[in-house]
């Protein structure tokens, strides 16, 4: 989303930001180093372009290639600031949405903490003698924690963007050289064009990967799969949510969007299950990320209309060259 109104702010944030990477990179600003190598996935904009299921990929296939792995993340959205190991059993508000839903669905130990190196000293002392690998969960702009690898999610929509606060970019393209690898998701080969014009990719020694998002959803009775259902979402990019839904079949009967990382309260589910009322919707369809956050209220929603989940799931394109190029990176 584009905000033109604010263009005269851009060169003020520009400025902070420069300040800010000339500082790590004049040694003024404060680096800290952990015992295991750190492997950051991350990408320019604010939210939006799949990290959470890309970073759920990842440490799975280093999890079969038989190393410990675990990941930080900062926990945007919970109310404590404790530096914690995340409990799969636990709530939104307690460990962030997605730190919550990695630990329940990459089957690794998930840690928190604003100050992620803090995070990473917790995990390496929890694991006593083993020696591992951190994924670094949104950690392109963490430069505070001194890593071995940057991989950076990128697609044709960020490439076009502008800086903040008049676009969605944290950083400018140019940031793009610092990373070892560059994602680019089934179908987006304007990016990977775009990332040529720009003399990125194999030609300074990047890695390109290619990988697809697929849609899980979840079994649903014949008798709801044929009716209308309320979808609703609180995420950075919306319309890739309910586009996916219309292309597995869902016959959509309203749309409602919360704001990015949206606490969800008891009017908001009263307010779901009047629309779907008024619409004759048979059910609720959200993401899993939305789920997570509500939590109970999900829960007792569902005991009087169903309300289902669909998930993303990452696969590579070359599995096998990703497994290799990071066996090759760690050294094993």
């Amino acid at each position: 989303m584009k905000r033109p109104w604010l263009l005269p702010l851009m060169p003020l944030y520009a400025a902070g930001l420069a300040m800010r990477m000339a500082g790590f990179g004049l040694g003024l600003l404060p680096l800290r180093r952990l015992r295991w190598p750190v492997i950051s996935v991350g990408n320019l904009s604010a939210g939006g372009t799949g990290k959470t299921p890309f970073t759920i990929a990842l440490a799975k296939l280093l999890l079969r290639e038989g190393i410990h792995v675990d990941v930080l993340s900062r926990g945007y959205g919970r109310q404590s600031t404790e530096v914690g190991r995340v409990n799969a059993g636990g709530s939104a508000e307690q460990f962030g949405d997605e730190p919550l839903l990695i630990a329940r669905e990459a089957g690794v130990p998930v840690y928190v903490g604003a100050q992620r190196w803090l995070a990473g000293e917790l995990a390496e002392k929890e694991a006593a003698d083993e020696i591992g690998v951190h994924l670094l969960d949104d950690g392109f702009q963490h430069r505070q924690l001194v890593r071995l690898a940057d991989i950076v999610l990128v697609n044709s929509e960020d490439l076009e963007d502008r800086l903040l606060p008049v676009g969605n970019l944290r950083e400018g393209l140019g940031a793009l050289r610092r990373a070892r690898v560059l994602a680019v998701a089934q179908g987006d080969d304007a990016a990977v064009d775009s990332l040529q014009k720009l003399g990125l990719g194999p030609l300074i020694g990047q890695q390109v990967w290619r990988f697809r998002r697929e849609m899980i959803v979840p079994e649903i009775p014949e008798s709801l799969a044929a009716q209308p259902f309320v979808a609703f979402c609180g995420i950075a990019r919306p319309e890739q949510f309910f586009s996916g839904l219309v292309q597995q079949g869902f016959q959509i009967a309203e749309k409602r969007v919360f704001p990015d990382h949206h606490p969800y309260i008891a009017d908001d589910v009263e307010a779901l299950y009047q629309i779907a009322r008024a619409t004759g919707s048979g059910a609720l369809v959200t993401t899993a990320k939305d789920l997570v956050r509500l939590a109970s209220l999900g829960t007792a929603l569902d005991e009087v209309l169903p309300i289902y989940a669909v998930d993303l799931r990452v696969v590579f394109e070359d599995e096998a060259g990703v497994a290799a190029w990071l066996l090759g990176v760690l050294g094993r």
